[in-house]
């Protein structure tokens, strides 16, 4: 069986809550699964009063890290339709594992959110995936076989790129049932080519 994380950055929880989605149907696929968060570099004083979620249990992750795991997904909010300055300052810090090819065809994917729904969720995957294809990695996204993602009777996150949520301008709206579904499949489906490709 494949050994998975859940890397991701929340500010606010959204993202914290679609890495529990992730890790819940990687680990339905017998994978062993940890969740970690990058640091926080916001200074705590400013974290607090922009209210931001500070009590979050995952643990903090190191970059090395990384070499544990045969997969690792990677999530976290939209920042100008880029992955937020956390997340690429933690892997900034992961050259050393790109010049030895430490990450090499190990399985990779990304998740996000954004405020609205054309606020930029398919370039942020890209920003993830294009650090993870650089070190190496092997790209599973949400396939069109998560046919929830096609809905039209309701506002909904999804692309064939990776798994998202839509946030709302305040944060108010939590992951959808449907989000929250397309998280899991995603996981599954990372946990499980994981261990097609890493089977002895």
């Amino acid at each position: 069986m494949s050994k998975v994380l859940v890397l991701y950055y929340s500010t606010y929880g959204h993202i914290e809550q679609m890495a529990e989605a992730v890790a819940e149907g990687a680990r339905s696929a017998g994978a062993t699964v940890d969740i970690k968060r990058v640091p926080e570099t916001v200074p705590p004083e400013i974290a607090k009063s922009a209210h931001f979620k500070l009590d979050q249990s995952a643990p903090v992750a190191s970059v090395q890290d990384l070499v544990n795991y045969d997969a690792i997904i990677v999530g976290c909010p939209t920042r100008f339709g880029r992955m937020p300055s956390q997340m690429a300052a933690f892997l900034d810090q992961a050259g050393g594992l790109w010049a030895k090819g430490a990450l090499n065809g190990k399985v990779g994917g990304a998740f996000t959110s954004t405020a609205t729904q054309h606020g930029g969720q398919e370039v942020t995957l890209f920003s993830i995936i294009t650090n993870l294809m650089h070190f190496g990695m092997v790209i599973v996204g949400l396939p069109y076989s998560y046919q929830e993602q096609m809905s039209i009777d309701e506002i909904v996150g999804g692309s064939p790129y990776g798994a998202t949520t839509i946030a709302g301008g305040q944060g108010q709206r939590p992951p959808s049932a449907i989000e929250l579904g397309g998280a899991r499949y995603q996981g599954k489906l990372i946990a499980e080519t994981a261990t097609k490709l890493f089977k002895s």
